[in-house]
């Protein structure tokens, strides 16, 4: 059986969460408790070498990380992956997009200022993170004007990828009544079968106001 190695408040978890349910893969979890060091000890570094969350083992002992490289991974032959050359290169497209301006902007921004670190992180940091974010949401909005979902008009794991961080962009400060295609685009992802809903704060772990080692 897959297992996932998880840390519940991380949205990087939370998109192979998501794929999981609605592809209905049986799967077992363990967690790492990141904030406590255990993605540093040796036993798992030797699984994920950054210590970072998450990651997967399969059946035959490989295994795997990046969120969405396992999301890639686990949509093959599946429809959250369109077939053909050119939109499965729109779908990496968009992953990328994530990482470089989603993430790295409303994901930081949430991270902070939901464990306390906010007011730790230089005045001009936090400005240039909200003005990416707002930079971010824009393109997404125009993007989403004219289609229901990113690739092709079809949902598929670069919404899932998008979705995770971005939808959460109000916990980072960010006003979102500006974006209406994009705030139309969550709720139809919202209404994807077996879509999954519950997203854990980091209130539940009371070792995250700490840094990572």
């Amino acid at each position: 059986m897959l297992t996932l190695y998880d840390y519940l408040p991380s949205q990087n978890g939370y998109k192979v969460r998501l794929l999981l349910s609605q592809l209905q893969t049986p799967h077992q979890t363990r967690l790492v408790s990141i904030f406590e060091g255990a993605g540093q000890a040796a036993e798992y570094r030797a699984i994920n070498p950054t210590g970072a969350v998450p990651a997967i083992r399969l059946d035959d002992g490989s295994v795997l990380s990046e969120s969405n490289a396992i999301l890639a991974y686990l949509a093959e032959g599946t429809e959250y992956l369109p077939e053909g050359r050119f939109l499965r290169a729109k779908v990496a497209q968009w992953m990328s997009f994530e990482i470089d301006y989603v993430q790295s902007t409303i994901g930081s921004l949430r991270y902070w200022a939901l464990t306390g670190k906010l007011e730790r992180r230089p005045e001009e940091l936090v400005a240039m993170k909200h003005a990416g974010a707002r930079r971010a949401l824009g393109v997404l909005d125009a993007h989403l004007a004219a289609t229901p979902f990113l690739v092709d008009g079809a949902y598929s794991v670069a919404d899932i990828a998008v979705f995770a961080y971005a939808h959460r962009a109000e916990e980072a400060g960010i006003e979102l009544s500006r974006y209406p295609a994009f705030i139309s685009w969550v709720k139809r992802i919202q209404s994807q079968p077996r879509f999954l809903s519950q997203v854990f704060p980091y209130s539940i772990d009371p070792y995250s106001s700490g840094e990572l080692a």
